[in-house]
């Protein structure tokens, strides 16, 4: 498997998309609920997952394909990519410049190539395993890496909240009154994809979250380890792809102090 033709072909992909995505971003959207009332989606996330499935089919015939919006196909070769064409369509949706596109290829459970592409900010996160991670920007591509908080006391955090945050007793409460006591400071922009990327970033030293999906943080997975980080699921396990996930990314040097306010909560 050629993972640079692999990246340059999402990367393309997703800077398409998200075109798309800037041209529909402010525009009235027709909006329709999924899962709740929280839940939405618009058809600027069907023409953007469309279009990624069209460039990334005509490339890779034989892998399967997995989408938020409903894809779901099985590749003769063991290659699935996982994809997001807009993380953050609440954001999106109301006017919010937080969101992005998420593509990720897996062997597996294996990652193999990760993209996550801000159209807003023009920012394109981009990884190969084994072979580090980056970002390119308006200003040219440097190398990312975590960043270097040893205490929850200095650690600026992210998280979110599940779509039945209104009906589940797990509405992440709880974690965030603990967490608002422990750490320098917490952040909920609306886009898990952005958190996993801004942890590879060194932007944020930490982030969780309850019930996301494996197209919501495939990407930042292979991002954050790529750039140093460590992710888990919140017990500290390893992580597998499965439909609904509770994941723990970090620097690394808080991962235990985090894992340790949750199991408080969780216990």
């Amino acid at each position: 498997m050629d993972l640079d033709y692999a990246l340059e072909t999402a990367i393309a992909a997703a800077r398409e998309a998200g075109t798309l995505l800037m041209d529909g971003f402010g525009r009235e959207k027709a909006i329709q609920t999924k899962s709740s009332a929280t839940d939405w989606v618009t058809q600027f996330d069907l023409a953007a997952e469309a279009l990624l499935l069209d460039r990334l089919r005509a490339a890779f015939p034989d892998h399967g394909f997995i989408g938020e919006e409903g894809t779901a196909e099985t590749g003769r070769q063991p290659y699935t990519w996982y994809i997001d064409p807009l993380d953050g369509t609440s954001n999106y949706s109301h006017g919010f410049p937080v969101f992005c596109i998420s593509l990720a290829l897996y062997q597996g459970q294996q990652p193999c190539v990760g993209v996550i592409y801000d159209p807003v900010q023009e920012e394109c996160f981009s990884a190969i395993a084994g072979r580090g991670a980056s970002l390119t920007g308006r200003h040219g591509t440097k190398a990312l890496r975590v960043s270097a908080a040893t205490e929850l006391v200095s650690s600026l955090l992210a998280t979110g909240f599940p779509y039945d945050a209104h009906t589940s007793p797990l509405d992440n409460a709880a974690y965030v009154a603990r967490f608002v006591k422990r750490a320098f400071g917490l952040r909920r922009a609306g886009s898990a994809a952005l958190d996993m990327a801004y942890v590879a970033a060194g932007r944020l030293d930490g982030y969780w979250e309850f019930k996301v999906h494996a197209w919501d943080v495939a990407a930042g997975i292979l991002l954050v380890q790529e750039a140093g980080g460590r992710v888990t699921d919140i017990a500290g396990q390893p992580l597998a792809l499965t439909p609904q996930l509770h994941v723990l990314a970090s620097n690394g040097h808080i991962h235990e102090a985090m894992l340790a306010v949750i199991g408080e909560v969780s216990d």
